[in-house]
């Protein structure tokens, strides 16, 4: 709890005494209201027995200041320090973030390796699951009193929108991954982040300093060239069409205005609950659930996208449960089932959540950044033996300078930034 000079009123009367708030036995705020008010009947007690006597006023504030000294708090200092606590917990948010989607990579790969011919299936498992663990969870919390009915009167038409652009990002993507090489696909994802920037300048109206705009663009140059590194030396895109690349960068444009509008419901309702913030899973859940509502819709166009024909995807449905859970005699490739996909559902889930989380405190580019510094991160522990995993791989010096690159990019973003030159609506 953080006190400012404000609560130094001049004492009109010995009966206003007031007491330091910082004073090493009254800083837990309950003992403060005790201590406050038992000081304070003793103070009346004395001015109406001796106040006639005698006793000025300046000897009892005297017996005050060597009772308890003074503390005069600043506001500008009690600001600095909310300042430092946010910066401090961001921190620690961001941190939390980048070891999960680290993790989560890496154990997606893994899951893979029990799941490689069923990827579709664990696509749509981690989709529609999602939606029963994450309204299961909302119903706990607004049982508890934690989501209130205030917060679940948030307007509807944002989420939509959110499950909207979700859906379509994975429409699109999907079908210019269909027919890219695989190490371009994450090289044009790195376009997320540009998408971003400027869409919160756009739709949240935020400013960005010239030094910010360098340290993004620096930490995509730096994923770029770290992805490249362990590609092939011809052309990435010989013989690819033009509109693939356009689309993977179109899929990117969807997911990162899906993130900022995540942003602009948690600015939105703090206001609308008067400085309250908006509990994470009312966002996660309705997001999720228009998300999964819109990808039934478009599930006939995914399923051919994979090469699985409408007609054919109950069988293939079928078969991939199987596989996931390991069951039956005619069951192939499938070790490591169900606990490394699992694993992966269970990771993916605390870092959506941990994600969505930092959203909340500091903004969708910050989450962005710190998802991007996750992958050459993931890069090098995919390069080394993993268990289902055994081959390892060599990293250039091009992987490292493109860390590098990355890592000053980061650097030059979170600088510290006068208070002039804040971000408008933060």
């Amino acid at each position: 709890m953080e006190f400012s000079s404000s609560i130094f009123r001049p004492i009109s009367s010995p009966h206003r005494i007031l007491y330091s708030a910082e004073y090493p036995f009254t800083r837990n705020p309950r003992r403060h209201s005790i201590i406050s008010s038992t000081m304070q009947l003793h103070v009346r007690g004395f001015v109406s027995r001796d106040c006639g006597g005698g006793k000025s006023l300046s000897s009892i504030l005297l017996m005050r200041n060597r009772l308890i000294p003074p503390v005069l708090a600043s506001k500008r200092k009690a600001e600095l320090k909310s300042d430092v606590v946010d910066d401090g917990r961001i921190a620690v948010a961001a941190t939390i973030t980048v070891a999960l989607a680290v993790a989560n990579r890496v154990l997606y790969k893994l899951a893979l390796v029990p799941m490689r011919r069923f990827p579709f299936f664990l696509a749509q498992v981690t989709t529609f699951g999602y939606v029963a663990v994450y309204f299961s969870i909302l119903y706990l919390r607004f049982y508890t009193g934690i989501v209130t009915t205030q917060m679940l009167a948030v307007p509807k038409s944002r989420f939509m929108a959110i499950g909207l652009l979700e859906a379509l990002g994975v429409a699109v993507g999907m079908s210019a991954a269909a027919m890219l090489p695989g190490p371009t696909i994450p090289i044009l994802s790195q376009t997320f982040l540009v998408w971003q920037l400027v869409l919160s300048v756009m739709i949240l109206e935020r400013r960005y300093s010239l030094i910010e705009i360098c340290g993004c663009l620096l930490v995509t140059v730096g994923v770029i060239l770290a992805v490249v590194s362990g590609s092939s030396n011809g052309q990435l895109l010989s013989g690819v069409g033009f509109q693939w690349p356009a689309l993977m960068v179109v899929s990117s444009a969807f997911q990162a205005g899906a993130s900022i509008l995540k942003e602009f419901v948690f600015i939105d309702g703090a206001k609308r609950l008067q400085g309250k913030s908006l509990d994470i899973f009312v966002v996660n859940s309705f997001g999720s659930g228009f998300q999964a509502f819109f990808v039934f819709l478009l599930l006939p166009f995914l399923s051919n996208l994979r090469g699985i024909p409408f007609t054919e995807l109950p069988q293939y449905l079928k078969n991939g449960a199987a596989c996931f859970l390991n069951i039956g005699s005619n069951m192939i490739d499938c070790e490591g089932a169900p606990w490394l996909p699992l694993l992966y559902i269970l990771n993916n889930m605390a870092f959506n959540i941990s994600l969505l989380n930092l959203v909340r405190r500091s903004s969708a580019v910050v989450s962005s950044l710190a998802v991007t510094l996750s992958v050459p991160l993931s890069i090098f522990i995919l390069s080394c033996p993993l268990p289902y995993i055994p081959e390892g791989a060599n990293l250039n010096a091009y992987f490292i300078l493109g860390t590098a690159i990355l890592v000053l990019g980061l650097v030059l973003y979170n600088l510290p930034k006068p208070a002039n030159q804040l971000h408008e609506g933060e």
